[in-house]
């Protein structure tokens, strides 16, 4: 990022990206989006056939870093049209199913969108005990304003057409910023802006910068671990998000203190190998970026637990960044965050050489 012109272009980016739909194995416009991005700069651009898109410079180097942030975002999925011409819908990813109730939907059809919204029965016609249940998916809907089946017919919308919540960006006091899919335009805009970087830099060390698919949905890896596989990394380094615990409620004993603005958050334990988080925590502190850590004991739930055992074990650091209101149509970020992050991935990638070595001893 270099001045006002490069920050305006880079948040350009960054709201193009979070415009564009694309939930868990319907990735292909976000996709697009990062990968003309990407054209303008990177060395090699290309995709694969589980929907990855992936960025190079100096792919050819030794040693070769992996930057992978998913591109996936949750959302719903068309299961059955009914005669009254409504969608009853599954979700894609983990949902909140109070979040939806009476939010707008845009449904991805082959013909285009359709707008929607999630019906539900009003309040004044439930029953006390009805009023005490929290919404359940299998009793919501989506109306398009189709009265039968037949009229829904002529939308173009089929059994199985994903559907997002129509929620665009907004830009809120300070650097902050709310959106849907923040889960994880963040982690593939922050890889991107990394090689971006890279690419105004002279260095030793190639990378590859992946946005990833299904994540949300990848219970045995989503795109990043044949990714992991085909790309061959010296080591990796996977961008995601985790709660920000500056705000009401939070339980800061179970994950840490990271409030919005206080600069990437890096990951110790599970997937995270010991002398990735030790570079990565020298290297954010001879550059004066801000981090915070986080304990992983179990697992990151993030691509880092697919990628790190891929092939013969690839070293893995996790870089996370605070974020708001997780998993709803509202998630919010504070700008220096994404671009620390950046910076931190970037000056990693530009501290490796044919002496570095991540063999545990």
């Amino acid at each position: 990022m270099s001045g006002d012109k490069g920050l305006k272009r880079d948040i350009d980016f960054l709201e193009r990206l979070l415009a564009a739909p694309g939930p868990s194995g319907f990735e292909t416009r976000a996709a697009g989006v990062w990968r003309e991005e990407a054209e303008e700069f990177a060395d090699d651009v290309w995709s694969d056939v589980t929907g990855n898109s992936c960025a190079a410079v100096r792919r050819g180097a030794r040693p070769l870093a992996l930057l992978a942030g998913h591109i996936d975002e949750i959302g719903l999925q068309v299961t059955h049209a009914d005669k009254s011409g409504m969608l009853y819908f599954g979700t894609i990813g983990g949902w909140d199913p109070q979040v939806l109730v009476g939010q707008r939907v845009r449904v991805l059809a082959a013909g285009g969108d359709v707008l929607g919204v999630v019906g539900r029965k009003a309040i004044h016609l439930m029953d006390a005990e009805e009023r005490k249940r929290a919404a359940k998916v299998d009793k919501l809907w989506i109306d398009v304003g189709a009265s039968s089946r037949e009229e829904l017919g002529e939308t173009g919308i089929r059994v199985g057409d994903p559907a997002v919540l129509d929620a665009g960006v907004v830009r809120l006091a300070g650097d902050r910023l709310a959106s849907r899919a923040v889960d994880n335009r963040a982690g593939a805009f922050v890889t991107l802006e990394a090689l971006r970087i890279l690419s105004e830099e002279p260095g030793v060390a190639g990378a590859v910068a992946v946005a990833t698919s299904q994540e949300e949905i990848g219970y045995s890896g989503g795109g990043a671990r044949p990714s992991a596989f085909d790309i061959v990394p010296d080591v990796a380094l996977v961008v995601d998000v985790t709660h920000a615990t500056d705000m009401p409620d939070a339980e800061k004993n179970k994950v840490g203190h990271h409030p919005l603005g206080s600069g990437p958050v890096l990951a110790r334990g599970s997937a995270a190998h010991p002398a990735v988080f030790e570079m990565l925590a020298e290297t954010a502190e001879s550059h004066g970026i801000p981090y915070t850590i986080q304990a992983a004991p179990l697992r990151t739930s993030t691509d880092a637990d697919a990628i790190h055992s891929a092939r013969g074990g690839i070293p893995t650091g996790l870089v996370s960044v605070p974020n708001r209101y997780m998993h709803s149509p509202s998630e919010m970020v504070a700008l220096s965050d994404l671009f620390h992050a950046a910076r931190l991935l970037a000056a990693f990638v530009g501290r490796l050489d044919e002496t570095t070595d991540f063999v545990r001893r």
